[in-house]
């Protein structure tokens, strides 16, 4: 098979080199992997050497997306790419020191101001860009919504922000020197390597925290198995041709079976061998202490809040989105069930969470062994 090989007349039967930002990442080494089964040469970029094993067809570059000049030599020759690395700080609003602030923007958005340009300039043909569904959320209950709902103003944590102003600017320079552009809204992400949505869950879990459930069994969201955020990936980037239907959209691209988030992690906490509490406390409540804490923890130093206020969100408010455009445009189908993909993921999840009990019991095991003072 070509790489990337399309399904109809304004789909392109070969993608090129593929410069795959944040390549080692947990979305972005999945989507090396299937670039690579494909038949693609593949060029990862990161800024700190790759753990990716070495295979045939497959480049590794370190460097800094900060760094214009880095950037534009690691894009020469490469047909498309997929922006993927970033960094995630859900901490936000007034309350962020201006060191935070300044590194989001620096990677988030400046970064991807750099190798938009340095696509441009070498001739790069697509750009596929990856952003957020909080980008349109701003802290109210969306069921159902689709690509026309308005970018968000509010932001309570600089992941958001910075998303929005990266994927203005991506769509913005669509057909800007031949380059064409589009941009993939995911919702939680998951799968086999996650090391985010689950490890949040099992940090909670073991630190004790899990003593209440976060609004009511009817709040649902949607999530995105990292195989059928990566199916989506590929398919936005076949088309990104001339007449195409991808050129300057934006897509959410999820499961399509909007969830519980308490009842999604339930069969994993409880294969774990713990249990969930039945009790609910009203979600409102829970999000504005959890504001305050975060801006007690920036202005005196507190420890962290327990949930980031952007997290309590996802369990107190419906957030889930229509994959209806993407269906349309890019013949988007998830290629899993969240049943199918939860019974190939529950052994990984299982052992992760081993894993963290047993480095959280380490600390503890280790004085109690230590011999006592002398003296």
């Amino acid at each position: 098979m070509l790489c990337g090989m399309g399904d109809s007349t304004l789909t392109t039967p070969d993608l090129g080199v593929v410069f795959v930002t944040g390549g080692s990442g947990f979305v972005g080494a999945n989507l090396v992997t299937e670039l690579l089964e494909r038949g693609c040469t593949v060029r990862s970029f990161d800024r700190a050497p790759s753990p990716l094993p070495a295979r045939p067809g497959l480049e590794v570059v370190v460097g800094d997306i900060c760094d214009a000049d880095t950037v534009a030599a690691a894009v020469e020759g490469v047909g498309t790419v997929f922006h993927t690395a970033a960094i995630i700080d859900l901490m936000g609003g007034g309350s962020v020191t201006e060191e935070y602030r300044k590194r989001s923007f620096a990677v988030n958005v400046t970064g991807t101001e750099n190798l938009v340009h340095a696509a441009q300039k070498a001739g790069v043909k697509r750009f596929v860009y990856t952003a957020s569904n909080s980008v349109v959320m701003g802290g109210r209950s969306i069921s159902g919504g689709d690509e026309s709902l308005p970018y968000t103003e509010r932001f309570n944590d600089l992941y958001t922000e910075t998303k929005v102003a990266a994927e203005r600017f991506v769509l913005s320079q669509n057909g800007v020197g031949g380059l064409l552009t589009c941009s993939i809204r995911p919702s939680g992400i998951w799968g086999r390597g996650d090391q985010t949505m689950f490890r949040k869950v099992f940090e909670s879990v073991l630190a004790g925290h899990v003593k209440v459930l976060v609004g009511t069994k009817n709040v649902k969201l949607d999530n995105s198995y990292v195989h059928n955020l990566i199916h989506g990936f590929i398919l936005a980037a076949q088309h990104l041709v001339p007449g195409g239907t991808a050129p300057g959209q934006a897509y959410f691209i999820n499961d399509g079976e909007p969830v519980n988030m308490f009842e999604f992690s339930r069969p994993v906490v409880e294969a774990c061998g713990q249990r969930y509490p039945k009790l609910r406390v009203p979600g409102r409540l829970v999000f504005v202490a959890m504001t305050v804490w975060q801006w007690l923890h920036f202005r005196f130093g507190l420890p962290k809040p327990m949930i980031e206020p952007l997290g309590v969100e996802r369990l107190y408010l419906d957030n889930y989105f229509s994959i209806a455009k993407a269906k349309r445009d890019l013949g988007y189908e998830p290629l899993f069930t969240t049943e199918q993909a939860m019974a190939e993921c529950l052994p990984y999840y299982v052992e992760l969470f081993h894993q963290m009990k047993s480095e959280a019991e380490e600390p503890a095991l280790s004085i109690a062994a230590a011999p006592p003072p002398e003296g």
